[in-house]
């Protein structure tokens, strides 16, 4: 990755950034888990939903502040997570198959920078979980998402977000030696491979197979405008997890696909660098979702480094200038960092508000470009 020496110069100033603004924030959040900064202040997912998928994140954070300064403050608030969240894996009921979000960013981070053999029990518990939910059936069988408290049964049920969660499973194949784990992360990405990329490259959210045969029975808009659109944080959960099963286990069609699914979103980057909640949504009202950039930024950085090839690069630039000069509050005194990132297209209650796990990711692709990150996928 050869960014210019301006180029380098402006990630590092947003380093200094953020290092300001989290040796504040990590102090007022020190024993909370947070998920939405309300009015500048972390809302706390410990006290209402310990399972909550998306807390790993502020862990995660964490972890990358650590890896970049050696603060071992950071890493002493990251643990407060970590040890949280092990009445989850005791209880058991109410996982999902976003247990990769959770532990892959708290303890499997944790063992990753600092050698914790708690932390790596504690990842090889969640990975278990995980491969857990494999469905066998069909032609490559596929990874169940969520439990039945979604309305209508939903066993036979997956989506695009479990291609973030299966680096867990290939990390604990590396971890112990044991091709299962990696043996069911290959088969569950061949079948979004086969039901879930478009011919354009765009990415359905959820489809539904029959859990007894594995055949595919129908897909849904989800989190989306609607059936057939193109919800954009699901672009870049396919865009990042493709390049994380590339970079665990290479694979010419894991590249071959987050390259399919990039140059879709590539070609659909606003001209401002402020993504859309849907790459098909109404022009109006035009709600935006922060993460999907932030994510994609992330990814865009990869495939950069892995294929040589700048206008990644520079894909990940204009993503992260957007951000960073419109939607990004810089004050120490307020929790949240990311302004606009929405849950989804028709969730009014959520949508241009700051959440965690946009915040989580946008340090990690500043940390990418200034060298100091951890990878912790």
């Amino acid at each position: 990755m050869n960014l210019t020496h301006d180029e380098l110069s402006w990630a590092q100033s947003l380093s200094e950034k953020l290092n300001e603004k989290y040796a504040q924030v990590r102090e007022r959040s020190a024993e909370k888990i947070p998920y939405i900064a309300h009015d500048g202040v972390h809302d706390n997912k410990l006290l209402d939903d310990p399972n909550w998928w998306t807390n790993g994140f502020w862990a995660g954070l964490m972890w990358q502040q650590y890896k970049a300064t050696g603060d071992r403050r950071y890493a002493e608030v990251a643990r407060f997570t970590e040890e949280a969240l092990d009445k989850c894996l005791e209880g058991y009921l109410g996982l999902h198959h976003d247990v990769g979000f959770m532990w892959l960013l708290s303890a499997v981070a944790d063992w990753r920078l600092t050698g914790n053999e708690r932390s790596r029990v504690r990842g090889l518990h969640a990975a278990s979980l995980l491969a857990g939910r494999f469905n066998p059936a069909g032609t490559h069988g596929f990874i169940r998402a969520w439990n039945g408290n979604w309305g209508d049964n939903n066993t036979g049920w997956a989506i695009i977000d479990c291609m973030m969660n299966i680096p867990l499973l290939h990390w604990a194949s590396e971890e112990t030696g044991d091709p299962r784990f990696r043996h069911i992360a290959e088969r569950h990405a061949a079948t979004v491979m086969e039901h879930f990329i478009r011919a354009d490259g765009s990415s359905r959210h959820i489809v539904e197979f029959d859990p007894e045969t594995g055949e595919y029975v129908d897909d849904f808009g989800g989190q989306g405008y609607e059936k057939g659109s193109a919800w954009t944080r699901g672009q870049s959960w396919a865009l990042y997890g493709f390049v994380m099963s590339y970079k665990h286990s290479p694979k010419p069609e894991y590249l071959e696909t987050s390259r399919k699914v990039g140059d879709f979103f590539l070609q659909n980057i606003p001209e401002d660098g402020l993504i859309p909640i849907d790459f098909r949504q109404p022009a109006e009202p035009r709600w935006m979702d922060d993460i999907a950039g932030a994510v994609a930024a992330c990814a865009f950085i990869e495939l950069a480094e892995i294929c040589g090839e700048r206008r990644y690069l520079d894909a990940a630039l204009k993503l992260l200038r957007a951000l960073a000069e419109q939607h990004t509050d810089w004050d120490p005194a307020h929790d949240g960092l990311l302004t606009h990132c929405s849950a989804a297209y028709h969730n009014e209650n959520d949508r241009h508000v700051n959440m965690v796990y946009g915040d989580y990711f946008f340090v990690e692709a500043v940390r990418k470009l200034c060298g100091d990150g951890a990878w912790l996928w």
